[in-house]
């Protein structure tokens, strides 16, 4: 099964959202099913077959959650990180900012759905692999 290390081999080619495709090609082949990521300290949980599961501590320091979700702000900053104009740390501050504390890959179902601090999904995109 895949370890943290391999993953942060993987994560370590991505510059910006426009990195996204190829890192979960990468996450595929280390045989990576989902993850989740919490944005108000970074740290990962990602899952595999078997209920295999790691988890990553805190990448960096807490950042601040807005209370409330702001759907279209938070898609503006998502479009210009997917366009690669920002690079992953500027994206988890418009992602607090914008209320997201929360993101959910799916690779089985190539999903990627944005949740707010009550839990409730806020966007559920389809994801190109």
């Amino acid at each position: 099964m895949f370890t943290i290390a391999q993953i942060k081999e993987a994560h370590s080619k991505v510059k910006s959202g426009a990195d996204f495709p190829a890192y979960i090609q990468d996450l595929i082949e280390l045989g990576v099913q989902g993850y989740d990521i919490f944005v108000n300290d970074g740290h990962e949980e990602y899952f595999g077959a078997d209920n295999y599961r790691v988890a990553a501590t805190k990448t960096y320091d807490n950042i601040v959650i807005a209370p409330l979700a702001n759907k279209e702000r938070f898609i503006e900053f998502l479009v210009m990180h997917q366009g690669g104009q920002t690079d992953y740390p500027t994206f988890c501050n418009h992602a607090a900012q914008s209320g997201i504390a929360k993101w959910s890959v799916n690779i089985l179902e190539k999903t990627c759905t944005y949740f707010d601090q009550a839990g409730s999904a806020i966007i559920i995109e389809k994801i190109s692999i």
